[in-house]
């Protein structure tokens, strides 16, 4: 199993968990293929999150969508007689006043391509790829980009097929993914870019037949620019991260359920009555999910703590009373995400735009910058924050689990008997305390830092492909922190169970605790910790500690 993307970084970028180590269980099924038609219109994130998770997909346009084209194609070329237009009769960025004459038109959508596929770095994950082909496809059915159906059913044929081109992530600004979408458009159009088919990697010219497509595609007067123009790649990038996202607030509710049992925390910090007061829709309905994860728990009761402490607790600490709070900052983030990428999803994205005038007949060619990815990439860095704010959590929480007093009677340092014989877990939560300045550091907003490039044509970038690129850095991180949680939750319940006898866990978590526990053992005497991380890093990372909660407020 490999990472799903690629940071550059190298961290824990290929990790595998040794077969003899982990019994996974039977492959499931093959998906069924998703069919999609394409309309401009209804692409929605249920679809995109289908083709995230591998579904193979068979996707076209709708004939209404291809008749909504045609036209306005027809209209596009009859408006450019006889003025000048950008990127379709005009060069591009400084050179926007070198004018091409009608034989210059065509090779110069090649060049196009050729000249902005000047990406490095990793390249997008495969699904992400496809992904951003779908997303692109449908921004052009919507007809104002000008291009002919047949350039979006290529992008299309190519996702069909299940040929991927290679899109590295690094170049683009957020201000169209120019070097990206431009090496997808070159092996569209069946130039030597490199794509991958069937687990091989080849120049898509000697690729593109053996998946059963033509060779070549020729591009026409326009249709290169609409390619490169607009953030699809950005979109895609950051449906990725939500998808991602989505998942690890899930099991941070998990974890911090687990970590509730273990220290026999106050209940009252989950009263719905106090989180109605706040008036967030969010924020209540963490709670309310954290209250059905331990409904039932004996062990969060006043006989609970008393096993083990006969003082009273008066009131938990403020990371556990605070966490709903901190864990629905998250999930009001990635509502706003999700609201921003639907609509992205079925918006025209490129300059220029097509439209039909609005006095008079005909059409008319409209200046614009849709391209502008500033708002997806301030999305990433808010998302970025939230995700940051819950990896600070889930460390101070594991972080008060090796210490007696702030546990409440935990064994310090969540070692098995004797203490100090054996060290327990201590350098296990190092593991994540290390990983939150890295996390602290690539929060910072990379949407702030904008630099003016080409000659002041393009004098203000929104740097939103560097914000995705570090969401999904500190989605790795979070992965690991959350698994040092749940691994350090589920040793200081097993370290006090007999104490506890008679007094049950709520079924939620100790279903998660049954999980942990079929792949890492309580750790008694010291053993070699790094498999054992390892083996709970490979369960957050394949969302198998998703609690069964779906409790609305």
């Amino acid at each position: 199993m490999t990472r799903r993307i690629a940071t550059g970084l190298g961290l824990v970028a290929a990790l595998c968990v040794p077969a003899q180590a982990v019994a996974e269980p039977a492959p499931p099924p093959a998906p069924r293929p998703l069919s999609l038609v394409l309309d401009g219109g209804s692409f929605s994130l249920r679809d995109a999150f289908a083709i995230l998770d591998g579904r193979p997909v068979s996707a076209r346009l709708a004939p209404s969508a291809r008749a909504t084209m045609a036209r306005t194609r027809a209209g596009a070329l009859a408006a450019l007689d006889g003025q000048r237009v950008y990127g379709w009769n005009q060069a591009l960025g400084p050179l926007k006043d070198r004018p091409l004459s009608l034989d210059q038109q065509v090779a110069f959508q090649r060049n196009i391509l050729r000249s902005h596929a000047a990406g490095v770095g990793d390249p997008l994950p495969d699904d992400v790829a496809r992904l951003a082909l779908v997303l692109k496809a449908n921004q052009l059915a919507r007809g104002p980009s000008g291009v002919r159906p047949e350039v979006a059913q290529r992008l299309l044929d190519l996702v069909n097929a299940g040929v991927v081109p290679r899109m590295p992530q690094i170049g683009s600004l957020g201000t169209g993914d120019l070097q990206p979408q431009a090496a997808a458009g070159l092996a569209a159009i069946g130039e030597d870019a490199p794509v991958r088919f069937r687990g091989q990697e080849g120049p898509a010219s000697e690729l593109l037949p053996q998946a059963g497509l033509t060779r070549d595609f020729t591009l026409q007067a326009g249709e290169a620019l609409p390619i490169v123009s607009g953030s699809t790649v950005v979109a895609a990038t950051l449906v990725h991260a939500v998808h991602r996202a989505t998942a690890l607030a899930d099991q941070a509710e998990g974890a911090f359920a687990l970590f509730m049992e273990a220290t026999r925390a106050e209940r009252s910090s989950l009263d719905a009555r106090t989180h109605a007061e706040r008036h967030l829709p969010e924020q209540s309905a963490v709670a309310a999910r954290l209250r059905a994860m331990v409904a039932g728990s004996r062990w969060m009761t006043e006989e609970g703590r008393r096993r083990l402490s006969s003082e009273p607790r008066v009131q938990d600490a403020v990371s556990v009373r605070a966490a709903p709070h901190i864990l629905a900052g998250l999930r009001h983030a990635l509502a706003d995400a999700r609201r921003t990428l639907t609509r992205e999803a079925n918006s025209s994205t490129s300059n220029p735009l097509v439209f039909k005038r609005e006095q008079g007949r005909g059409y008319e060619f409209v200046m614009g910058g849709n391209w502008d990815g500033s708002l997806m990439g301030h999305l990433a860095d808010t998302l970025n924050a939230e995700i940051t704010d819950v990896g600070v959590l889930s460390q101070e929480l594991s972080g008060r689990l090796l210490s007696p007093r702030w546990s409440y009677g935990l064994p310090a340092n969540l070692a098995g008997p004797p203490v100090g014989l054996n060290s327990g877990l201590v350098q296990v939560q190092t593991v994540a305390a290390a990983l939150i300045p890295e996390m602290q550091a690539r929060a910072t907003p990379a949407g702030t830092l904008s630099r003016p490039i080409k000659d002041g044509q393009e004098d203000h970038n929104t740097m939103a492909m560097a914000s995705a690129r570090h969401l999904h850095e500190n989605l790795d991180r979070l992965e690991i922190v959350l698994a040092v949680q749940y691994l350090m939750a589920a040793q200081g319940i097993d370290l006090i169970a007999g104490k506890m006898a008679g007094l049950p866990l709520a079924a939620t978590t100790k279903g998660l605790l049954a999980e942990v526990r079929r792949y890492v053992s309580t750790l008694g005497d010291d053993r070699y910790q790094t498999p054992d991380l390892e083996r709970a890093i490979w369960l957050v990372r394949n969302r198998r500690l998703v609690p069964p909660v779906t409790v609305q407020p």
